[in-house]
């Protein structure tokens, strides 16, 4: 018997630009975890420069800051999520969790019973 599985991709646009996307809430969750966007780029075979372009063109399409960075010091330079970016990548987490199960309670209901079956003989 097959078993189907609902996918869905989701993102934001403001007035038809990119503030956010699966794909850009893991470069940010990393910059949280790791403190650092070029390690963050690095875990997503991005190089800085794309991944510091990704961050900037959000922080443009969404009028505020998600990231400060600071440069150089003893252990070098950091980044970390302003107070911003750190609701933005909750609110959009949760979003997407929500997201999945009405998709998942909306597939149960409409479509799961379309599921191959072995043919009656």
């Amino acid at each position: 018997m097959a078993h189907f599985e609902p996918r869905q991709k989701l993102w934001l646009e403001a007035d038809g630009r990119l503030v956010m996307s699966d794909y850009r809430l893991r470069l940010l969750q990393l910059v949280a975890d790791t403190g650092s966007l070029a390690q963050a780029a690095t875990a997503m075979g991005l190089s800085y420069r794309r991944a510091w372009g990704k961050v900037k063109e959000l922080e443009a399409n969404l009028g505020f800051s998600l990231v400060r960075s600071e440069v150089g010091g003893a252990g070098g330079g950091h980044t970390i999520l302003t107070g911003e970016g750190q609701d933005l990548i909750e609110a959009y987490r949760r979003f997407g969790q929500r997201m999945d199960e009405a998709l998942h309670t909306a597939y149960r209901e409409e479509l799961a019973n379309l599921e191959r079956r072995p043919e009656s003989t």
